[in-house]
């Protein structure tokens, strides 16, 4: 190992050092504050969640693909053809997510998720009638309001709750199909950061983050919470955008089109995920085209228009919603903590892998910008490129005070493209990080009960 080597590897250590006392540091100061003052609403700061070791019937399970993919990943990533690899990928990242899910048990670890008081299913019953509901949608936002929104529909516009509407409607209604179908949902996310990495960078890449992509922390937020759903919805949008920018799609202007209708979709599924204009954005500047905006702005039209014309006003909402978040905990949730706080969730989510690749990132990113200024990008400086867009739009979240508390959940849109940087880890300590990144997922599961 060449010097540089070595002090890249120490960095990473010095890196992921830092990650842990990040969460040791906001575990510790939350556990103060919420005995002292109880203003965090949390009861393992700062995660939405409680101390309860347990083992469960997803136990074994998660303990031999864990096991798996660190001895057979790599190798298997790096040589299997890339349809057989992005098949593999799905299967063993849903089967990473149903173990960890499952180890709370069914009820409690996939069909109650999504039931809970504040929950959407709550509401499924007051959409009988679509039109009139979404008419009458901004009525109900505010807590003095009558007949109020649970929380988690209120805090969102209508298209989430809507998913779970139209489930029913087809037979496939409670929590357990709920739960299924985010998980389901959310496991293709993993198939689409891979075909974006391969767009944008090259196939090299896309297989080093493969292993990370599927073995990462996020999982246990992806079973069962609708914020999974709502990762794979962006990571396709950027998947669809970056293959009509770079042509490599059969038909381009249909995969601009398609993007823009998830990206539309996006809008009204999350208040905070139109920041995913700045990651579509950066798809754009890396294929250093413009080419499919005018496609991608057509479709992007559609959800706001149908909404409209149904009769929910978006800007609207989004002004109550702040109002409505303020009367909540959101009003008592100190921002010095959370602004520092949520970043300790988000080592959480992405695991310390994540964290060296970042590390990695962030030292890149001068050069990588240069680069991409110049013409001359390599793939390794349009990954950065890429990475560093998801970051950006995870600080705009933070710093906006919108997102205080229960991150590991909100922002797993943004953790599952942060996780991309860990493509830029050295061969050699590869199993070694995979091994940490299960270890984090598996110990977090086991000890916490976690709320999402």
């Amino acid at each position: 190992m060449s010097t540089t080597e070595r002090t890249g590897s120490r960095l990473d250590l010095a890196a992921a050092g830092f990650g842990a006392l990040l969460v040791a540091a906001a575990i510790g100061v939350g556990m103060h504050i919420e005995d002292a003052h109880g203003t965090l609403h949390l009861n393992w700061p700062p995660l939405y969640a409680s101390w309860d070791p347990h083992i469960g019937p997803g136990t074994t399970a998660a303990l031999t693909v864990a096991a798996l993919v660190i001895v057979y990943a790599p190798p298997l990533a790096a040589r299997l053809p890339w349809r057989s690899l992005l098949l593999t990928a799905w299967g063993t990242s849903l089967a990473w997510i149903w173990s960890l899910a499952l180890v709370d048990g069914w009820h409690r670890g996939v069909a109650r998720r999504l039931t809970t008081t504040y929950e959407y299913l709550q509401v499924v019953d007051r959409f009988d009638d679509i039109p009139a509901t979404l008419r009458d949608f901004n009525r109900h936002i505010l807590i003095d309001a009558p007949d109020h929104w649970p929380a988690h529909t209120a805090g969102h516009p209508p298209g989430a709750t809507l998913t779970f509407v139209l489930l029913d409607r087809i037979g496939l209604g409670g929590g357990g199909w709920a739960g299924a179908f985010c998980v389901t949902a959310g496991s293709t996310a993993v198939v689409a950061v891979l075909i974006t990495l391969r767009t944008l960078a090259d196939e090299t890449t896309a297989r080093r983050a493969a292993p990370f992509l599927v073995l990462a922390p996020a999982a246990i937020w992806v079973g069962a919470s609708a914020d999974g759903y709502f990762a794979a919805v962006t990571a396709w949008t950027v998947a669809l955008l970056a293959s009509a920018a770079t042509r490599t799609a059969r038909s381009p202007g249909a995969a601009a089109l398609g993007s823009g209708l998830l990206f539309g979709l996006t809008c009204y599924l999350s208040y905070g995920l139109p920041l995913f204009a700045l990651v579509c954005g950066a798809v754009l500047l890396v294929a250093r085209t413009l080419r499919p905006l005018p496609l991608f702005l057509a479709g992007l039209a559609v959800a706001p228009l149908a909404f409209t014309l149904a009769g929910f006003d978006w800007w609207e909402a989004y002004h109550l919603l702040v109002e409505r978040y303020y009367q909540g905990a959101g009003g008592i949730r100190p921002y010095g903590y959370f602004v520092w706080a949520n970043l300790a969730c988000t080592v959480l989510v992405v695991g310390l892998a994540g964290v060296a690749g970042l590390r990695r990132t962030l030292a890149s990113a001068p050069t990588a910008l240069r680069h991409l200024a110049t013409g001359g990008a390599t793939a390794t400086h349009r990954l950065v490129a890429l990475v560093l867009a998801a970051l950006l739009a995870l600080a705009a979240a933070d710093l906006s005070g919108m997102s205080k508390a229960e991150t590991e959940r909100i922002w797993l849109p943004f953790a599952t493209f942060l996780l991309a940087a860990t493509a830029l880890l050295p061969d050699a300590a590869r199993r070694r990080w995979l091994a940490a990144q299960a270890v984090l997922a598996l110990a977090v599961n086991h000890l916490l009960l976690t709320g999402w």
